[in-house]
This record gives C-alpha cells, structure tokens and sequence, in this order.
C-alpha cells in the first residue's frame, strides 16, 4: 500500500475505486467497505483509493474538538488499512481553507481532476464540501456530469449490527472491553513509550512499566485495571495494566503501569504496544498498602486466567 501525503503528489491510476471518510478506528463496518472496495478495483484491473482527512475534520471545525478523542492515530489507521489490500490512502489536509470548498468544487478538484475517480462508493449519511451540502442525492444528480459511477453504502451494510466509532468510544470509555473488541473485530490497543515512574510497583512486588502516549487525542478506556497482551519489540507477554490516579498510593496525576509476567528486562525509552482483553475491575481506593498487594494477586490470577 502506498500512502500518499500530498494530493499534488498522487499519480492518477487508469481506473480508481474510490471511498471517503476518516474511518476512525476501521472497525468491522469500515472493514466490510473497504474489502469491497479492494474487490471492485481488482475486477476492473484498477486501484482502489481510500480518501481520507487529517487533521481530523472535528479538529478543525469543531468548538469542543479539545473534548474529542479518536480510536486511531494517523499511524495506526495506516497500519489497519494496509492489512485489508487497499492500494491507496490519499491524505488530504483538513484546513479551514479547504473546509471552504463547495460540494461541486471537491468532486471536480479532488475527485475528477486530481484522483481519476471512475467508481466511488459512499456513505448514505456522508456529506462533504461547504455547509456540508454534498451527499449521496447530490452525487447521483450529477454523477453524469463528472463521469463517473456512484454506488451508495447502505444503512443496512454499515450499521447491521449496530457499529459506529461513536457506539466503540463509548463502550471504551465504560470499560466494556469485550463489546469493544468485538465492534472492532481485534483487541484495542495503545502504543506508547515506557517512561520513568516512582517504581513503587517494584516496592510491593509488582514492578511495571509507565506509558507514556504522545497523542493526546488517543482514547484510553476507563480508569480501572484490565487484561492485557503486550507488544515488547516482537516479543507478546501476557500482563496487567492499570489506568488512573492510583488512589491508595498517591492518587495525583493519571498514569497507565502494565505489569508483565514472567518478565524482568529493561524496556525503558522502548516502545511498546498494548492490547486490551478484558476487564478486571474498576480503580479502587483501598485501606492499606497491603490491601492493594493482596488485590493486586488476585488481579494477576485473574488475568493469568483470562489470557490462558
């Protein structure tokens, strides 16, 4: 797959299958539709070409945008996408300049003179272009006119079982793990660096490692302890995790600790990925130091359970 960062730099393909949006998180629903899209290039000998926006559109637009938190970064979208055949991920630049551009201006710059279009498919709910007045009705009113197919995404396709980014952030940010996971159609996950802590994990036996998240946009599940596999380099341990203020230790800033078993390597200033499996409870304060140890056990056989 080729990512294309400039638009100016897109070499336009004989025959381009095309689809737009920000497909956060490419979840089970944005999966159906970009298997299809890949299937309908290859029948046409062509190249299928996923359009999307960054900074996210909310970003820019939005007065609450500081209140926004996405499934995926940039990185990680590419990452998700590359694994489902699609030849193509044109990134355009979401700038209020470009926001300006009407619903004609965008289907003939982008569409028609920059990218080729010959079929695109699209969201019966997504709009584009100024004031949001372009959508599907406008695209088959015209599509004569630009040359090009138009195959509408239904409601049924893409929310047959109840998918959006919307319902997957609010699962995560209620711990639902599981109904998560299975929205997504692989375990959620976070990439950080492992940063410097006080190491009073190490004090009470249970030694972990702080991650730290340069996106500040990336969503992080509810505070609480959870089940977890985690990526050292391409190595997986099984482990624990812990996200919130540690209460019953100091209880000041937010920090994300994963303990891993069976580990005792330096993995400080590495990167590592984490995947979320399942829920083990919610933070708690407890009345003593040894209350958490004694918890802390049975977090870990929990987890050993869950992950065997």
């Amino acid at each position: 797959m080729q990512v294309v960062d400039h638009i100016e730099e897109f070499e336009k393909p004989d025959f381009a299958v095309v689809t737009i949006g920000t497909f956060d998180g490419v979840h089970v629903g944005h999966q159906a539709i970009l298997k299809r899209l890949v299937s309908e290039a290859k029948k046409n000998n062509g190249k299928s070409v996923l359009i999307t926006f960054w900074p996210h559109p909310r970003f820019i637009l939005n007065k609450d945008a500081d209140k926004l938190k996405l499934l995926s970064t940039f990185r990680e979208k590419i990452e998700l996408v590359a694994g489902l055949g699609v030849d193509y991920i044109l990134k355009i630049a979401f700038t209020p300049e470009f926001s300006n551009l009407s619903a004609d201006e965008f289907v003939k710059q982008i569409l028609v003179e920059k990218v080729g279009t010959k079929k695109l498919f699209i969201g019966h709910d997504h709009h584009f272009g100024n004031n949001r007045e372009g959508n599907i009705h406008f695209l088959h009113e015209h599509s004569e006119k630009y040359g090009f197919e138009v195959n509408e995404i239904s409601k049924q396709e893409i929310d047959h079982i109840g998918i959006s980014s919307t319902k997957i952030r609010n699962t995560l940010e209620s711990g639902e793990i599981h109904l998560a996971n299975s929205l997504l159609g692989r375990n959620y996950s976070i990439k950080g660096k492992v940063i410097d802590g006080n190491k009073k994990g190490r004090s009470i036996g249970f030694p972990t490692a702080n991650i730290e998240i340069p996106e500040t946009y990336k969503l992080l599940p509810a505070d609480g302890a959870y089940a977890v596999k985690v990526w050292v380099e391409s190595s997986l341990y099984n482990g624990m995790l812990n996200i919130g203020f540690k209460p019953t230790v100091d209880g000041s800033n937010r920090t994300i600790e994963v303990h891993l078993f069976n580990f005792d390597s330096d993995i400080y200033g590495k990167e590592i990925v984490v995947e979320f499996v399942r829920a083990l409870r919610k933070e708690m304060k407890f009345g003593s130091i040894e209350e958490l140890k004694t918890q802390l056990q049975k977090d870990r056989e929990a987890a050993m359970d869950i992950l065997s």
